[in-house]
């Protein structure tokens, strides 16, 4: 006989970032964020004042990790640059790379920087009140390129999984965004970006449930 979960209702506060009645948490710091962004010399540099300082942190309601069921949660971004490279999540693709996601913009001004596993980029603008929809197969990362913090709600399917690796070893997303000098934000090509070879575009297309056992 199928156990049933609890429903729930979770509040979030918009200054903290934090959400009630959540079932985990995770904190990234600066200093984890090494390799992250272009500029070594300059993440080397802001080290000294920014080292164990909170760059991002994730809320999230995890019932369980069942097909058919759902995970949601709150991110929180710190406003910052390395040199003219805005602050920016990890990033990842599903491990089941057919499941899609959803991020509900709630203060801030950010972006979704999104790449598919061919390396076409796209888009999409995230402010308050902003839904934002990540199709299946795209990699994706937040982006906050306002001057106060980004707080975003999400939610995915509870069998997704996060894949990381997929940027690390591209050497990092497609593009990158950067200040304009104009008090906005541009793209810019990735010099250390590395295209991916058809068998790992095959594998990223190929994760999904039907292949989840094998």
């Amino acid at each position: 006989m199928t156990k049933l979960f609890e429903p729930a209702g979770c509040e979030v506060d918009l200054e903290t970032g934090a959400m009630s009645h959540a079932t985990g948490a995770y904190q990234k710091r600066f200093c984890d964020l090494a390799g992250l962004y272009e500029d070594d010399a300059v993440f080397a540099a802001m080290v000294a004042e920014w080292g164990d300082r909170v760059v991002y942190e994730v809320s999230e309601f995890r019932p369980n990790e069942r097909s058919g069921d759902l995970i949601f949660g709150v991110t929180r971004m710190l406003p910052g640059k390395v040199g003219k490279e805005y602050f920016m999540t990890r990033g990842h693709i599903h491990k089941r790379s057919d499941r899609p996601e959803i991020y509900y913009g709630q203060k801030g001004r950010g972006l979704m920087l999104m790449e598919s596993p061919e390396g076409e980029i796209r888009i999409v603008p995230v402010g308050p009140q902003t839904v934002c929809y990540v199709p299946p197969y795209w990699i994706h990362r937040s982006v906050n390129v306002g001057d106060g913090e980004l707080v975003m709600l999400f939610c995915y399917p509870a069998d997704s999984g996060q894949d990381y690796d997929c940027i690390a070893k591209a050497g990092g997303m497609r593009a990158r965004i950067v200040d304009d000098g104009k008090g906005g934000w541009k793209q810019m090509d990735n010099p250390g970006w590395r295209k991916r070879d058809d068998a790992t575009i095959a594998r990223l297309y190929g994760n999904e449930e039907k292949d989840a056992s094998a």
